[in-house]
């Protein structure tokens, strides 16, 4: 729906009273809008030619572009004839890569300068759809007008932050821009739901690094039974038996210093050290590689002589070798979903025979035909949010359907809903998902989408999406209940084997289409057995990890990720999922030769039965 052409006159006059009498002509302004026009003016932006600088020095191989790839590999296609660009910037405001999926609006785009290697940090280009989103953390949608300069009033800008989940850092702008009058709310949608998609490829990049530095680290230490072995990340530090006897506290730490030191070059070399005691160590080992950053390093450091020529000549032929990861990101399954529903067949998920999923959908539907506001329980990964739309728009096929994120949703996104809802005419879904992980801010401000939704005359069905687990809690979301008539409960994937079958095909059918793929009777058991915490979410992440070992033909079990041969319900830091995933890898190694496979580990048949109990691994 494009941006009602009323609004664009009320902020036009808006601006024009801001900039006649000051922060007071801003009246009806959204905070966070008029917060950045006032910053922009106190910056001395030109509100006619504002000028940005350029720089050659931008890294478009760094780790967060690495993750991003998949995701605007995705969002291209979907994307492909619609008349945006998309854009993603570095954590200083600097366009880093573009993707046109129009010419004529990267044509534009270009005369003001919004291409790689420009910067559109707030205080030098004014309130736009990148500096704006620094500047106050949170999504943000510019149309038109709302823009400070008068050069960008011919666009629409949304973009929000990528934050890495671990170190909550945002690490760069995902923006996509089009013109103004063809500018829609479910943009803004799409590009929080793409900016998390690439967040969490940045978490799954960490996590695929450190189990790489992990099964580097047994592999060293096995090799190297009497030398010291060391691996070290940001939030990793581990040394082997040898290592601890060899080197004393302060030693261990001149070699981690040491080795943070070798993480920074990409050159290959030969490397000794000497410690203050006077011993000459050499230093060896492997760099573990992600995009264009070294995310970890194993080391394994050996006591030479004391005469410094023999020393060099020792290591002339050793060094650092690189262990380069692949990629493995992807785009997220919802995010390509927010375009695909509106341009291609969607493969339904409301079949089914299991008698807990047909009495769902049942009451979901009832309660959606009566506009009756419902509260749609389950666990993570269950289809939640996607049954609720599958259903609506199949009684409401010309119906439109509006996201809202409570955990992203803050004070002053009133743009957003009162855009949406403002003038429709057509039935439309207001689904709230996350519900619980509303923050005390976005409680108020669903609160007030109740009285909006409570005045409208427009044809509106409202749901919301909640954990079942967050009901035993005291989160703010508890507020709202009394809001909600009909709960209904989506039963978690363990409790739908009737379905299994039908889920896995049709789950590969999305993923694949029209390519041979199927599971074999082995997959198919181990896929059954498991107890999928995360449910659909997790099965489709297994079968994205069994199609790079067999993109075609039949899946076999081993091509399955190692934690399916497990069946442990304990709660696996980072370090214990690599030593676990090392096990069975050793076990499949070694043809389940368990003497065998402690041996190639490193560990005793007593430890590694130990740790077969504890991780619940049962191939």
């Amino acid at each position: 729906m494009p941006h009602g052409h009323s609004r664009l006159l009320r902020m036009a006059a808006a601006r024009a009273d801001f900039l006649e009498y000051g922060r007071q002509g801003a009246a009806g302004v959204p905070d966070v809008l008029a917060a950045s026009w006032v910053r922009s003016q106190q910056a001395g932006v030109d509100i006619t030619r504002p000028l940005t600088d350029f720089s050659d020095d931008i890294d478009t191989s760094s780790r967060l572009m690495r993750c991003a790839e998949p995701v605007l590999d995705q969002l291209g296609d979907d994307t492909a004839d619609l008349p945006l660009v998309i854009a993603v910037t570095d954590n200083q405001a600097r366009v880093v890569q573009r993707r046109d999926a129009s010419q004529a609006v990267g044509r534009l785009l270009d005369r003001v300068a919004f291409a790689p290697g420009f910067n559109y940090a707030e205080g030098q280009m004014g309130t736009n759809g990148v500096g704006t989103v620094l500047e106050s953390g949170q999504a943000v949608s510019v149309v038109g007008p709302e823009h400070f300069t008068e050069q960008l009033h011919a666009f629409a800008c949304t973009g929000a932050p990528i934050i890495d989940p671990l170190t909550g850092r945002v690490e760069g702008i995902l923006d996509i821009s089009t013109l103004a009058e063809a500018w829609s709310p479910l943009v803004h949608t799409l590009v929080k739901s793409a900016a998390k998609d690439i967040g969490r490829n940045l978490l799954l990049d960490r996590n695929q690094a450190q189990q790489a530095l992990f099964e580097t680290y047994v592999r060293a230490d096995a090799r190297s039974t009497r030398q010291a072995v060391f691996a070290f990340a940001d939030s990793v530090f581990m040394a082997n038996a040898a290592a601890q006897a060899l080197f004393d506290p302060v030693e261990q730490l001149a070699v981690r210093q040491h080795a943070t030191f070798l993480m920074a070059r990409r050159d290959r070399v030969s490397e000794t050290m000497h410690l203050e005691s006077g011993r000459i160590v050499q230093i060896r080992g492997t760099r573990i590689v992600s995009g264009s950053e070294t995310a970890g390093i194993v080391v394994v450091a050996e006591v030479v002589t004391e005469r410094v020529g023999r020393a060099e000549s020792a290591v002339a032929d050793t060094g650092f070798d690189d262990r380069v990861l692949p990629r493995v990101a992807l785009a997220g399954a919802g995010t390509r979903d927010l375009v695909g529903d509106l341009r291609r067949p969607h493969v339904p998920i409301a079949s089914g025979s299991s008698p807990a999923w047909i009495r769902a959908c049942a009451e979901l539907r009832d309660a959606l035909a009566a506009n009756e506001p419902t509260i749609v329980l389950g666990e993570t990964g269950t289809g939640k949010f996607t049954l609720v739309a599958e259903l609506f728009h199949a009684d409401h096929p010309g119906g439109r359907s509006v996201s809202v994120d409570a955990a992203q949703l803050r004070s002053g996104a009133e743009s957003d809903i009162d855009a949406l809802l403002g003038s429709t005419r057509e039935q439309t879904l207001c689904i709230v998902r996350n519900l619980d992980q509303a923050s005390t801010e976005g409680v108020e401000r669903i609160d007030e989408l109740f009285t909006v939704l409570g005045s409208t005359t427009a044809p509106v069905t409202f749901a919301a999406t909640v954990s079942d687990s967050s009901l035993d809690s005291d989160l703010p979301f508890h507020a709202l209940l009394g809001h909600f008539e009909v709960a209904v409960t989506v039963p978690p994937l363990r409790c739908r084997t009737e379905d299994l079958t039908f889920i896995v095909n049709r789950v590969l059918e999305e993923m694949v289409p029209g390519r041979r793929v199927r599971l074999s009777p082995a997959a198919m058991r181990t896929v059954a057995r498991y107890t999928w915490p995360r449910n659909v979410a997790q099965l489709r992440e297994a079968l994205i990890h069994a199609l790079r070992a067999r993109p075609v033909g039949e899946i076999q079990d081993q091509d399955l990720p190692s934690y399916c041969q497990t069946r442990s319900h304990k709660n696996l830091t980072r370090i214990e999922a690599a030593e676990r995933d090392a096990i069975i890898v050793a076990l499949r190694d070694k043809g389940g030769n368990r003497v065998a496979a402690a041996a190639h580990l490193g560990m005793s048949r007593s430890s590694l039965y130990r740790k077969l109990r504890s991780y619940g691994i049962t191939a």
